[in-house]
């Protein structure tokens, strides 16, 4: 009977407009929620059936489906922490709950989230207060980051900070600026070198130093020579007084001086003992590789000693002038303790000491599914893989799909207090029709009571 019909339609708009109403709570609920995503109802229109001409009709009312709009991104705030991780574009972050912290990773389901608020915890663990433990690829003793696997959580680890920590960072390159006089290479001229002491740091944090010597030649004829003799000597490198080479010599070398208009007083040879061009010296780069630290027991490490380039008027140079250090840069440390923490856009975390040493501590991958609004909603603004979402894969912050990460930030709730509001009333109002359509199914059923009287 379609009257019957209608009061069902009328009860299925009830339940679909309280359906709605429930989302709209909410999200308003919500509306201050750091990363909170949007719930919406949508309404579908279900029907009994529809035969041309059969003359009744019976209402099939209504049937509401609620989504999640995990992709609706909400505004970027500003904060004063520097582990307040927001994403700015797609991609999320990968976490664990701090309960799963003693189990194998690559066993428990991913887990993600947009945003979060990290702190150490007492054991250094970052964390948010609700238990999320962000994850994250660890940076080798150099810095950088190992080949990890991408479409599983077995590389990632637990972000562990070490506030106590100290680090030292091994001088590995050094780039000589100097300043030879031209006139001190005239025919017969007085051979005393000239020295210069450049401070270097070793691998236990020592400081170290090299000495270079550039003795000028000056037994040609006539005129100036632009050669010099150039010996690099290291105090880590041990000198046996038992053999007569002096070991704390790591290179020798010959440079020439070009004379002509174009390119005077650059270089322009860098030749061996035996006047060959000089086998550990690179003229793409100007770079002379060196081995310091050789002791007995250890064989030393290497060292790109930048001279300058053939005609390269950045290195060492040969002009009228005094002997000078023009421009005398290093790489390297010495011992510095922790100071503090920052995240890059990249996801690179990096600590910072108190020498002004910053080294790279872990990478904090960006987590991305083919349809994000398919994944499950878990507590805390967290999120799982299911079938719907695709299969994850984690990328490098900026690369494929994925936006940058912005430390020092949170991302607000996508809530729009004044359109949910709107949403409200015209939700009240439909809520109050279906009543009103049930109330009036009920005066005319009572109608039909009153006929057998």
């Amino acid at each position: 009977m379609s009257i019957s019909s209608s009061l069902n339609a009328g009860v299925a708009g009830l339940a679909a407009n309280a359906t709605r109403l429930a989302t709209i709570s909410d999200n308003i609920s919500n509306s201050a929620t750091f990363g909170y995503k949007r719930m919406i109802a949508d309404f579908e229109g279900m029907v009994i059936n529809e035969a041309r001409g059969a003359g009744v009709y019976s209402a099939g009312g209504v049937r509401a489906s609620t989504a999640r709009l995990i992709d609706q991104r909400g505004p970027v705030v500003p904060t004063s922490n520097p582990t307040d991780l927001a994403i700015s574009g797609r991609g999320m972050l990968p976490v664990t709950p701090s309960v799963s912290m003693d189990s194998q990773f690559s066993n428990k389901p991913m887990m993600m989230t947009t945003t979060g608020s990290f702190r150490t915890d007492a054991d250094g663990v970052l964390r948010t207060e609700s238990g999320l433990v962000l994850l994250g690829w660890p940076a080798n003793a150099d810095g950088t980051i190992p080949l990890m696997p991408r479409d599983t959580m077995g590389g990632l680890q637990p972000v562990v900070i070490n506030a106590n920590q100290t680090a030292g960072d091994p001088t590995t390159k050094m780039t000589l600026g100097i300043n030879l006089p031209a006139t001190l290479t005239e025919a017969g001229g007085a051979t005393d070198a000239l020295s210069s002491k450049i401070e270097y740091f070793g691998n236990l944090g020592t400081s170290e130093s090299m000495s270079v010597s550039f003795t000028p030649d000056t037994s040609h004829a006539s005129g100036m020579s632009n050669t010099w003799k150039v010996e690099l000597r290291d105090s880590a490198t041990e000198n046996d007084p038992l053999t007569p080479v002096d070991e704390s010599v790591i290179a020798t070398l010959t440079v020439v001086f070009a004379p002509d208009q174009s390119k005077g007083g650059m270089l322009a040879q860098v030749l061996d003992s035996a006047g060959n061009p000089h086998p550990d010296y690179d003229p793409a780069t100007g770079a002379l590789g060196v081995t310091v630290g050789a002791t007995s027991t250890y064989p030393g490490d290497a060292m790109a000693v930048t001279i300058g380039k053939l005609g390269d008027p950045n290195g060492l140079t040969q002009l009228g002038d005094n002997f000078a250090q023009t421009n005398i840069s290093k790489d390297g440390s010495p011992v510095g303790n922790f100071t503090a923490l920052e995240v890059d856009e990249n996801g690179y975390i990096r600590a910072t000491y108190d020498t002004g040493f910053i080294k790279t501590i872990y990478q904090i991958p960006l987590v991305d599914v083919p349809n994000p609004n398919g994944l499950t909603s878990l507590n805390n603004q967290t999120y799982q893989v299911s079938p719907d979402s695709g299969s994850f894969f984690l990328w490098d912050a900026g690369d494929g799909p994925t936006g940058a990460v912005v430390g020092y930030a949170r991302e607000g709730s996508a809530t729009d207090v004044a359109a949910e509001l709107t949403d409200l009333i015209q939700t009240q109002r439909a809520y109050s029709s279906n009543a009103k359509v049930i109330q009036t199914v009920d005066e005319m059923l009572q109608e039909t009571t009153n006929i057998k009287r």
